[in-house]
């Protein structure tokens, strides 16, 4: 008889949330929308992306000149999982797959092309777009990346965003629908609103997706930030040729791309390097530049989530949507290519009510996990069936049961002819990778790739034709196949 108001429900399930967050969907199967209105407690979410940056470019994960103290103190506070990888090692493909918890297979976001994504990202259910169905305020700033279509997606409350790859110096934004040309750097610009929405007064839970265009080529700083890293001697790894030798898929002839045919179809014209050098040391010290703006967005968003008191009620989350070659395997400046460097990336995430600081997971986590987990924090039901998993019991539970081995994917690119699609398997210890393409004879495997990542964690040696190996490449082929086949 208590129970016949909105606000006596309320009143009687207040209590529970400290002590069983986990009993949240439930309350959102009764209505949690509306239940939340009255007192929702309900955790934020500030969930922080950059664009191309490898696993260690951070000081936290060992780069050598790197400070970046702020995007630490996330990790130092919370949890580093520190074997997390993308499923797909390139941009518009990865960052559906953050939104949506699906592969690419799925959701359809398949590369970087024009055709068609920006009509497919309109219609991805998105976790930002499921949580504003169940009550919390939801906020798009920075890069979106899918497709040159700048426009408002369903699931946001405020959107502010820019066509494509958008440009680090005086670019253009969407403002809400209101189209502004800015003054300044991109990143600048963008840690600025993200900090107004922060401070702005909030009468629901907040969940602020922050994108940001560092550090992609050209790696545009600051104008303060220009003299930083100036003594950094980057050293380049030495070309193997050996490495080489072995990766016969990305070094087969292919035919010129005949641009003036591609108009239309591939990325943007590129922004220009505004005088700076395309030598390796160039291109590092001006990444290292241009995270230093990042930094320092991070840091004012927790101290602004200090002063409003919602910093320990908040998820924070910084990662990247993909790893990034600095001279392995023969290719810098690039991506796309089944390595560890183009597919592991930085995952941190601050919650001090379920998470210990300073904590360390080192089991396989991907991209596609983090919908599911948000959506859990959140109490919140997907309303489709997702690929990844809620990382909440890894963070419960030491001992949490978990993947053994994960499936990354990546689909030919009419603008990036040099790598053909592919599938792989990633184990602990072993790597598979197909090529969906025949070799010069024939063979439909020929270009396989298998790697023993405990003797050979640069994936330098490829064993596929070792005679000692010839079992355990079954073994791999296999896992591969009941993988797609358990994916569909």
């Amino acid at each position: 008889r208590e129970c016949r108001t909105v606000s006596g429900i309320c009143d009687m399930i207040k209590p529970m949330f400290s002590t069983c967050r986990r009993l949240l969907p439930l309350i959102g199967l009764m209505g949690g929308a509306a239940l939340f209105a009255a007192d929702d407690s309900r955790p934020n979410i500030l969930f922080i992306i950059t664009d191309d940056q490898r696993w260690d470019q951070l000081s936290y994960t060992g780069h050598p000149v790197l400070k970046t103290p702020n995007i630490d103190r996330i990790a130092q506070e919370g949890a580093s999982f520190d074997n997390f990888f993308v499923a797909t090692p390139l941009c518009s493909p990865s960052r559906a797959s953050f939104l949506t918890g699906l592969y690419p297979h799925t959701h359809r976001v398949f590369n970087n092309d024009k055709l068609g994504i920006d009509v497919i990202s309109h219609t991805l259910m998105t976790f930002p777009r499921q949580l504003r169905e169940q009550g919390y305020e939801t906020a798009y700033i920075g890069k979106w990346h899918m497709g040159l279509d700048d426009s408002r997606r369903p699931g946001f409350d405020s959107w502010i965003s820019f066509k494509g790859q958008g440009i680090y110096i005086d670019g253009v934004i969407n403002d809400n629908g209101t189209r502004r040309q800015l003054r300044g750097n991109m990143t600048d610009y963008l840690n600025r609103r993200a900090l107004e929405f922060v401070n702005q007064p909030h009468d629901k839970p907040f969940c602020l997706y922050l994108g940001h265009k560092a550090v992609h080529n050209p790696f545009l700083s600051s104008p303060r930030h220009e003299e930083l890293y100036s003594d950094y001697e980057f050293q380049v790894p030495p070309r193997n040729e050996a490495d080489l030798a072995g990766k016969p898929a990305l070094s087969r002839k292919r035919p010129k791309l005949d641009r003036p045919k591609m108009e239309g179809i591939g990325p943007e014209p590129a922004e220009p390097r505004r005088g700076r050098g395309y030598d390796p040391q160039s291109i590092v010290r001006d990444q290292l530049r241009c995270l230093a703006a990042v930094d320092e967005g991070v840091g004012q968003l927790l101290a602004a989530l200090e002063r409003t008191g919602e910093l320990d009620n908040t998820i924070f989350i910084y990662t990247s949507d993909n790893g990034f070659f600095m001279g392995e395997h023969g290719s810098f400046n690039g991506k796309r290519m089944p390595y560890d460097e183009a597919l592991r990336v930085p995952f941190f995430i601050r919650y001090p009510k379920l998470i210990a600081p300073g904590s360390n997971r080192d089991e396989l986590t991907l991209n596609i996990d983090v919908a599911p987990t948000l959506l859990d924090l959140a109490g919140v039901e997907s309303v489709i069936p997702m690929h990844g998993e809620s990382l909440v019991p890894l963070l419960q539970d030491t001992n949490a049961n978990w993947r053994k081995a994960f499936l990354a994917e990546y689909y030919l690119e009419k603008v990036a002819a040099k790598t053909p699609t592919w599938k792989a398997v990633r184990t602990d210890r072993w790597k598979y990778i197909h090529y969906l393409i025949a070799d010069d004879q024939g063979d439909p495997c020929g270009y396989d790739e298998l790697y023993d990542l405990e003797t050979d964690p640069n994936e330098l040696k490829n064993l596929v034709n070792h005679p000692e190996q010839q079992t355990r490449l079954t073994e791999m082929k296999a896992q591969l196949e009941g993988m797609l086949n358990q994916l569909n």
